[in-house]
C-alpha cells in the first residue's frame, strides 16, 4: 500500500514554517497532496482540523492517518520516516547546529520578524520601507552577524551540502534583502542562490499563482 501524505498549509502560502515543510517534502522527492487553511477565516480552530493536527497549528501533515504539527517536528520525521536525500547534516554537531538554527529564527529576532514580514517576500513593496526601528535594527545587526559567522567564506550553503537548515536561514536573511535593508554582499547572495533552488521556486510559485 502507498504512503498518503497530505500536508495543511496557510492559504495565503506566505508562512515560512509551511514553506520549510514543503521544501522538505519536495527534496525527499516525496509525493503529496496540499491543502490549504484560511487563517483570516479561523479554519485552523475548527474541530475537525484540531483532530488531526492537536494543537491547531499550521502546517500540519497527515500520514496514513496519523497527524504531526509543529514544521520541525515534521521535519523531522520526514527525515527519518521516508528514504530520499538528508534534510539535515549526518555529522552530529553539524546537525545540532542546524537545529539550534531553525529553533532560532523561529523564536528570535521578533522586531525584525513585524517590521519586514513574510509578504515582502513574495510580493515586492512598490515603495521603500520605512526604515528599521532602533529594536529591529538590533535584531537585523544580530542575524547579519550570526549568519556570517556560520556561513563559510566561499561556501554556497551551511555544512557544505544543502540542509533544510539553509531555507530556514535564507529566508530570514530575505526579509532584509527583500527590504531594501543592507545586507553584506556574501550574504545577499546566499539568499539569491538559496532561492534559486527548484523546491523553493515551486512554493514561491504557488503564491504566485495564490496573487494573480
Amino acid at each position: 500500500m502507498s504512503d498518503s501524505l497530505m500536508l495543511y498549509t496557510d492559504s495565503n502560502f506566505i508562512s515560512p514554517y509551511a514553506m520549510s515543510v514543503f521544501v522538505a517534502l519536495t527534496e525527499k522527492g516525496l509525493a503529496f497532496e496540499m491543502t490549504p487553511v484560511d487563517l483570516g477565516r479561523g479554519e485552523q480552530r475548527q474541530t475537525a482540523y484540531g483532530a488531526l493536527s492537536l494543537t491547531g497549528k499550521v502546517p500540519a501533515l497527515v500520514h496514513n492517518g496519523y497527524g504531526l504539527a509543529e514544521s520541525t517536528a515534521i521535519i523531522e520525521y520526514v527525515n527519518e520516516a521516508f528514504a530520499g536525500p538528508a534534510l539535515l547534516p549526518q555529522d552530529p554537531q553539524q546537525r545540532a547546529r542546524a537545529r539550534q538554527i531553525q529553533a532560532w529564527v523561529r523564536s528570535d529576532l521578533m522586531p525584525l520578524r513585524q517590521e519586514r514580514s513574510s509578504d515582502i517576500l513574495f510580493d515586492r513593496p512598490a515603495q521603500a520601507l520605512p526604515p528599521l526601528s532602533d529594536d529591529a535594527r538590533l535584531a537585523a545587526d544580530k542575524l547579519i552577524r550570526v549568519a556570517e559567522q556560520l556561513l563559510p567564506a566561499a561556501g554556497k550553503s551551511l555544512f557544505g551540502a544543502w540542509s533544510i537548515a539553509d531555507l530556514d536561514l535564507a529566508f530570514m536573511l530575505n526579509r532584509l534583502v527583500s527590504g531594501g535593508d543592507a545586507v553584506p554582499q556574501r550574504l545577499t547572495d546566499y539568499v539569491h542562490h538559496q532561492w534559486a533552488r527548484s523546491s523553493v521556486q515551486r512554493w514561491v510559485g504557488f503564491n504566485e499563482r495564490q496573487r494573480a
